[in-house]
């Protein structure tokens, strides 16, 4: 497994103790920034993330902000990334098994470090449950997609 972090100004402390995390698992990674505490734009490092986890050279994208709500709207914009902010590991979880998220948003004003690293765990041990999910995901990709401009309805089939 390959990961793709990222971090605005408010989320570096964190980050490094991700990576600490990441390395005492064993799991390749890649350190997008930023790198100081000097006021950055999060939709910049979003937007790095999820480019190479959309791109598929990486597996999981790890993104953290002040909150991670940020980090998961910018990353969200990107075909094929589907990004969740989790303040609890039943988030976690449920991100990965009914939605395959590919990319995390933390917020490290809201998640303590101890809950971070058992969330980030719980991110990367967790298959996705396809099944029922499936068509679902597949909606849910599928909304990236342009679309024609005609009518005003959408087809909830």
């Amino acid at each position: 497994m390959r990961v793709a972090l990222g971090a605005d100004h408010a989320g570096v402390a964190l980050k490094d103790d991700i990576k600490r995390l990441l390395d005492q698992r064993g799991i390749a990674y890649t350190d997008f920034g930023a790198h100081s505490t000097e006021s950055v734009d999060y939709p910049d490092f979003a937007a790095r993330v999820s480019a190479e986890v959309a791109a598929g050279r990486f597996d999981r994208g790890i993104l953290v902000c002040g909150s991670g709500i940020g980090m998961a709207m910018a990353a969200n914009r990107f075909a094929g990334i589907r990004a969740a902010p989790a303040t609890d590991v039943t988030a976690a979880r449920l991100s990965r098994e009914h939605n395959n998220a590919n990319v995390l948003a933390l917020g490290e004003r809201l998640t303590p470090p101890d809950m971070a690293r058992r969330i980030v765990d719980v991110f990367l041990d967790t298959p996705f449950a396809g099944g029922r999910h499936e068509r679902r995901v597949a909606k849910i990709d599928a909304l990236s997609q342009p679309r024609p401009s005609r009518g005003g309805s959408w087809d909830a089939s």
